[in-house]
């Protein structure tokens, strides 16, 4: 492989830390609606009469334009990738302090994230490269070292120590100035940048998957705390019905354990719900109070899951991943080196040096393989889990439906006197549990979407 700058080391060891820090689960859905526009026909003015006018075409309204969708990376200044329609053109609003929208987390934490503006540090150090005068301060080192070394050579101490010094800072200098003269170092560069770039989106897409991890706890904690009500309920009847000796003090026991057991468990998951919002107020340069409110995870719209196309997003995420960019460089490094070893040695087999750079290149070319089928191997996948995560929402929104009819007529069947209150107040609880179903299920789907805008927009494969 060839050198890195040493600020590029420094930053990539920076950037490990965080790296582990993505989590994975599903959370809510909601966006919010742009305001309706609508336009009116224009009426066209008649020849005859004053004040009088033609018959003229029927102002129409134009039908109400959809949401632009937030899921993958932001539009990129450079390349314009976006996903779906432009997001720039999206009106989105900066948060209020102590909330975060999700359409602001990508943009909060290139701005404020220290890891990200670190990186970022070391791509401007980058950009800020002159080749051209760098070339000419290397052309003119090279000269002044070929003059005092012709000097000594005159002086008669061409084969002195400090004539070898000289020639080995040469050797040196040249490298660098051949590197500059054929591309190869503005290419390492170039590489070197992109793989900056990598680990800011990597960075970046774990802030917005934590953000979604933290909307589906917080919907298990209303469903714990719902689930700890119904089962108050629940003891307060056995110790009625203790006292009327329907049930055993063993029976009334065991329901106030579970409840007691229950109401731990919602504790632990409350202190988990603090700890990450912590983390990720930490990720987005907030004040760390663990008390960030959060908005509403974004839908994903039938339209947008109609658009994916399998084979061409593979090919385009491909061209775009750092991942088989690496990859490709190692195995072209290989080549390279078993052609000169070949050049070297005469292509002789039974030379070690030769044999060595033999079995190298070709192991390269294995692990490029290993590397572009594992890719290609998770995207599919990725792409499967959009499509089951679909359907397992759409089952979810049936059950929904049955169980808002089956409450509406417990509703019924309560002011009829015909059921208890402690029967229509599980009727409803049974009706909250399915719309958590239905949060649930559209926040997996809007997690593996994202992951795949991300894979399709930047190469980003996790």
């Amino acid at each position: 492989m060839k050198k890195r700058s040493i600020a590029l080391l420094l930053a990539l060891v920076l950037v490990l830390s965080l790296c582990a820090v993505t989590a994975a689960a599903g959370e809510k859905a909601e966006e919010k609606a742009e305001n309706q526009t609508g336009e009116t026909a224009a009426v066209e003015n008649g020849e005859t009469g004053e004040g009088e006018s033609a018959e003229g075409e029927s102002a129409e309204e134009a039908e109400e334009p959809e949401p632009p969708s937030l899921a993958g990376p932001d539009a990129d200044p450079e390349t314009d990738l976006k996903t779906g329609e432009a997001i720039a053109d999206a009106l989105i609003e900066p948060d209020a302090v102590g909330t975060v929208s999700y359409a602001n987390v990508e943009r909060r934490m290139r701005e404020n994230n220290l890891n990200v503006l670190a990186l970022q540090e070391n791509v401007d150090f980058l950009d800020s490269m002159d080749y051209d005068k760098m070339y000419e301060d290397l052309r003119k080192q090279l000269n002044q070292i070929a003059q005092g070394q012709w000097m000594m050579i005159q002086g008669g101490a061409g084969d002195s120590y400090a004539y070898a010094q000289m020639e080995q800072g040469y050797d040196a200098l040249r490298k660098q100035f051949d590197a500059i003269k054929d591309g190869e170092l503005q290419e390492d560069n170039a590489g070197a940048k992109r793989q900056l770039k990598s680990l800011q989106d990597q960075i970046v897409m774990g802030g917005e998957t934590l953000f979604a991890t933290l909307a589906g706890l917080e919907t298990q904690e209303g469903a714990l705390q719902r689930q700890l009500t119904a089962l108050n309920r629940t003891v307060e009847e056995l110790e009625l019905r203790y006292q009327m000796g329907q049930v055993s003090a063993l029976q009334l026991q065991q329901a106030k354990a579970g409840r007691t057991q229950l109401a731990s468990g919602l504790e632990t998951l409350r202190m988990n719900i603090r700890n990450l919002k912590y983390q990720f107020e930490m990720m987005l340069g907030a004040e760390q109070t663990g008390e960030l409110t959060l908005g509403a995870v974004p839908e994903v719209r039938d339209k947008e899951l109609a658009a994916m196309d399998l084979e061409k997003d593979l090919l385009t995420a491909k061209d775009r991943s750092y991942d088989l960019y690496a990859a490709a460089k190692t195995l072209e490094d290989e080549q390279k080196n078993y052609k000169d070893a070949g050049k070297e040695h005469g292509y002789n087999e039974n030379n070690m040096e030769f044999q060595q750079a033999k079995h190298n290149w070709q192991a390269a070319q294995y692990t490029y393989n290993d590397t572009v089928q594992s890719y290609e191997l998770k995207f599919r996948n990725l792409y499967a889990q959009v499509q089951d995560y679909k359907q397992i929402l759409d089952a979810a929104k049936v059950s929904l439906a049955c169980e808002q009819s089956s409450c509406a007529a417990s509703e019924l069947k309560f002011t009829q006197g015909t059921i208890s209150q402690n029967a229509l107040l599980d009727a409803r609880d049974s009706l909250k549990a399915a719309e958590e179903k239905v949060q649930t299920a559209a926040n997996d789907l809007f997690v593996s979407y994202n992951s795949y805008c991300w894979a399709v927009e930047h190469g980003v494969l996790n």
